[in-house]
C-alpha cells in the first residue's frame, strides 16, 4: 500500500476481501494517499488477507487474533465479502458480524444522496438527500433460535429477534442528535401493526429517546409504506432509524433509488470511540463483473471520505465528496449508471479532479 505524507498519521487496518473488493480497495486507498497529501496527514495502511480464500486455506474467515490484532488501528477498510461456492452465512458470521459485535460497532451509517446528471429508475430522485442509521448488532440478526427434526416433514425453524432497550436507545439517541444537526426530520420505521412484541417496544423506547432531543420532529412509518414511500418521494426523508434488517433492505433500496448500490458508502461505528470503526461500501463482492476491471469504485471511495471524516479529516472528506460529485456529473462513469468506463478510469478522475480543485482553491 502506498503512503501519504503530513502531520498527522492514522493507522488503518484494510481487508479488501473478496470479489471486486480487490479492485476497489486499493484505488480508493489512492484517492486517500492523495488526499492526505493535500490536507496534512499520513495513513499507514495494513493489508490483512482475510475473507473466503482465506477460508478456503485455513478452515476459517479470519484468525482467532483477528480482532486483537484490527484493535490495534485507529479504522477499518473493508472491500467486500462473499463468494458463490461458501455459504453466505459463513462469509458473512465468519468475518463481518465477529467485527461488528466484538467492536460495538451499534450504529450502520449509510449516506443516500443523488448526484444532478446520474440516472435513476426513479422519474424524479433530485434532491434526494438523507441518512439512514441502522441498529447494527442485534434485533432481527441475532444467533438466538434453531432447526428441529431436521430432514423430516416435521422440521421447523424458529429465530429470535432481540431488542433490548440499551441498544434501541442508544441508536435511536445517535439518530436524534444527527436529525438536530441536518433538518430536524427524523422517521422510524417500523411495524408495530403486525409484529406485536418487538416492534412496539422499539417505537416506544425510540419515541421515548427522541423526545429528550430538542429541535427534532419524529415521526413512525410502517415498512411497507415506508417502501413506498422512497420510491414516489424519497425528498421526504432526512434522517432515517431502523431496525438492523429493516434498515438493510431501506438503504440498499435508497442507494438503488439514486442511480446504483455502486455508489453507496457505509460506516460500522462505534460511537464511543472505545474500539476502532469499520468502513465497507454497500454493492458486495458482485462475484458476476469481479475481475473484468468494470466495478464501480465510486462506492468504495466514498465509504473512504466518510471514514476520514469520522477521523476529524472533514476538510479532506469534503474534498474527495466534491471530486466524486463532479466525476459523477460529467464523467467517466462505469456501466452500472450509464456509462462505459472502467473501474481505474473512474477512479484516476476523481484524483484528477481533487488535485484540480486545490489548484483553483
Amino acid at each position: 500500500m502506498s503512503r501519504a505524507t503530513g502531520t498527522r498519521r492514522h493507522t488503518i487496518a484494510v481487508i479488501a476481501g473478496d470479489g471486486i473488493g480487490n479492485e476497489v480497495v486499493p484505488l480508493a486507498t489512492e484517492v486517500i494517499d492523495a488526499a492526505g497529501v493535500r490536507h496534512g496527514f499520513t495513513v499507514d495502511w495494513t493489508l490483512y488477507p482475510w475473507g473466503s480464500e482465506y477460508y478456503r486455506e485455513h478452515g476459517v474467515m479470519m484468525p482467532r487474533d483477528g480482532l486483537d490484532l484490527l484493535a490495534q488501528h485507529d479504522a477499518v477498510f473493508f472491500g467486500a465479502v462473499g463468494a458463490p461456492d461458501i455459504p453466505d452465512h459463513v462469509t458473512l458470521w465468519g468475518l463481518l458480524i465477529p467485527i461488528r459485535r466484538g467492536f460495538h460497532q451499534c450504529v450502520n451509517l449509510r449516506p443516500v444522496r443523488h448526484v444532478p446528471g446520474v440516472p435513476s429508475p426513479l422519474a424524479n430522485p433530485e434532491g434526494t438527500d438523507m441518512v439512514i442509521v441502522r441498529e447494527n448488532v442485534e434485533g432481527e440478526y441475532s444467533e438466538v433460535g434453531g432447526r428441529f427434526g431436521r430432514g423430516t416433514d416435521a422440521e421447523l425453524a424458529v429465530q429470535e429477534a432481540i431488542f433490548t432497550r440499551q441498544g434501541t436507545a442508544r441508536v435511536a439517541r445517535y439518530a436524534a442528535e444527527l436529525a438536530a444537526a441536518r433538518r430536524g426530520q427524523l422517521t422510524s420505521a417500523t411495524k408495530s401493526n403486525g409484529i406485536i412484541h418487538s416492534m412496539p417496544f422499539w417505537d416506544e423506547v425510540v419515541a421515548q429517546t427522541v423526545a429528550a432531543q430538542p429541535g427534532v420532529q419524529l415521526r413512525s412509518l410502517l415498512i411497507d409504506a415506508f417502501a413506498a414511500a422512497m420510491v414516489t418521494r424519497p425528498q421526504q426523508f432526512d434522517v432515517v432509524v431502523a431496525s438492523n434488517l429493516f434498515g438493510d433492505i431501506l438503504s440498499d433500496l435508497a442507494a438503488a433509488c439514486v442511480g446504483s448500490i455502486g455508489l453507496a458508502a457505509s460506516g460500522n461505528l462505534n460511537p464511543e470511540r472505545d474500539y476502532p470503526s469499520m468502513f465497507e461500501p454497500v454493492h458486495g463482492s458482485a462475484p458476476d463483473i469481479a475481475g473484468r476491471g468494470i466495478a464501480n469504485p465510486v462506492g468504495q471511495i466514498a465509504t473512504g471520505a466518510l471514514m476520514l471524516d469520522f477521523l476529524g479529516e472533514a476538510a479532506a472528506a469534503g474534498c474527495i465528496n466534491a471530486a466524486i460529485d463532479t466525476v459523477l456529473r460529467d464523467g467517466p462513469r462505469t456501466r452500472d449508471i450509464g456509462g462505459t468506463h472502467g473501474t481505474r478510469d473512474v477512479a484516476d478522475a476523481i484524483r484528477e479532479e481533487m488535485a484540480h480543485a486545490d489548484v483553483d482553491r
